[in-house]
């Protein structure tokens, strides 16, 4: 099992782990989501490929710090780039989901240094109406979640989360929804994220990204659906675009074979 330990950056204690050996590998975790999602199946896959990879929990997420929100996308990029310099990380590769992956572009933005190149996955340069209302009505229940019943939260949850393949999937859904009715998401801490998630149109500025990027969507993602991903791959200067059929928001966690492969390749080619 790996060792946690932490981070003093920007005034907050981050909680991060650290496996293999080779060059790093940064993984951003989704709004309100922990980072051992990755050891599912992306940690295991990059360290196999010959990579140390470096997970942590955002700010709001504990082990990490857990400040009043909301969070600004600012905070959090800041927060990615103290870490990868306390950590001596830099530069490094960076692979990132959905909040993770807005990080990482900004991040792209503000500090070209600090990467060698990133992965996008489920990511977003623009809001429709609806995903703002979303959203923002995400983080209204969130943060007052004791008057939502946990399996309420949690089925409608993975409604958004998952491809129509793994929601047919009895096992799977049962698992899933064990899981998240044991570990609801509520708080002011992951209420924060979806906050952060609620920025203007970035596409324009995605045109400055200089490091070497590429956009995994997935087909039946319906939180950053897979035209908006392919807008931040157009946007960015020789950006590469995929996509992965039958796959919600989490196509990671659904087909992690194909989506670990796009992975290993990408940072294979990285100088």
């Amino acid at each position: 099992m790996r060792r946690t330990r932490t981070v003093e950056v920007n005034g907050v204690t981050l909680s991060y782990r650290r496996e293999g050996a080779g060059p790093p590998v940064l993984l951003l975790a989704p709004a309100a989501t922990r980072s051992a999602l990755w050891d599912l199946h992306q940690v295991p896959a990059l360290v196999r490929a010959g990579y140390e990879v470096v997970t942590f929990e955002h700010r709001g997420t504990a082990p990490s710090s857990c400040p009043p929100g909301p969070y600004r996308l600012a905070e959090l990029v800041a927060d990615t780039a103290g870490l990868i310099r306390a950590l001596g990380l830099g530069p490094c590769r960076i692979a990132g989901s959905s909040l993770g992956a807005m990080v990482a572009q900004e991040l792209a933005l503000t500090r070209p240094d600090l990467l060698v190149g990133m992965a996008l996955l489920g990511t977003r340069g623009r809001l429709t109406h609806f995903l703002e209302r979303l959203s923002a009505a995400s983080a209204t229940v969130i943060r007052s979640a004791d008057a939502v019943p946990p399996e309420y939260a949690a089925v409608t949850g993975m409604a958004t989360l998952f491809g129509l393949r793994s929601l047919a999937d009895d096992e799977f859904t049962r698992n899933w929804l064990d899981l998240a009715t044991q570990f609801p998401i509520q708080g002011d801490g992951p209420a924060g994220h979806y906050a952060a998630t609620i920025f203007p149109n970035r596409l324009d500025a995605l045109t400055a990204v200089s490091v070497p990027t590429l956009v995994v969507g997935f087909a039946e993602d319906l939180i950053t659906p897979p035209q908006l991903c392919a807008e931040v791959a157009k946007a960015i200067p020789g950006g590469e675009y995929v996509e992965i059929a039958e796959c919600g928001h989490f196509g990671f966690l659904e087909s992690p074979d194909e989506v670990n492969s796009h992975l290993v390749a990408f940072f294979d080619r990285l100088a």
